[in-house]
């Protein structure tokens, strides 16, 4: 199996979930590593996957809310530094593939599956192969214990429970 890398400076992992029930929060993870192998990247049913995010990272484009949520209130951060997942299926559907795992927020360990597109593989100007991948997937934040909101005077709610995962990665062959 070959191990595979990670390009930060062309991936991300981020998120969104509605505001105040009108609007979405769009936000990332700056800090994350993976570890991928695989025989064939043109062919992920033969690899394995895990990531770790740190919770720490987090960033929504407010400090106010970034330290909220690296709080008690959501992740805990101090507490739980990770967010971890691991595939345990790959199934492929045409060019796409569908990669279930485990995905452990808090103290928390649920399945959850993203679709994920293949977007091709190239060459980068120093003869490098790269191959590149967009996955999403949904999750309620409530099963994870991210349970903290608050109550609109319109109705509603504050954040939804559905939280949208987006991930872009751009894997190249570890050095």
């Amino acid at each position: 199996m070959a191990k595979w890398t990670v390009d930060a400076s062309h991936s991300s992992i981020g998120f969104e979930v509605k505001h105040m029930m009108v609007s979405k929060v769009k936000g990332q993870f700056n800090s994350y590593t993976a570890d991928v192998e695989a025989e064939d990247l043109t062919d992920l049913t033969t690899a394995t996957i895990a990531f770790e995010i740190d919770t720490a990272s987090i960033d929504t484009n407010s400090e106010d809310r970034d330290n909220h949520l690296k709080s008690e209130d959501f992740f805990n951060a101090e507490t739980y530094p990770k967010i971890v997942f691991k595939s345990t299926d790959i199934a492929k559907k045409g060019d796409d593939y569908k990669i279930t795992g485990d995905l452990t927020i808090k103290d928390v360990t649920k399945p959850v599956t993203f679709e994920v597109e293949y977007g091709g593989k190239g060459t980068n100007p120093w003869g490098v192969e790269v191959y590149g991948f967009e996955a999403e997937a949904k999750i309620n934040r409530e099963e994870y214990g991210l349970t903290w909101n608050a109550a609109l005077e319109t109705g509603g709610v504050l954040v939804g429970k559905d939280i949208k995962i987006k991930v872009e990665l751009q894997l190249n062959p570890q050095a």
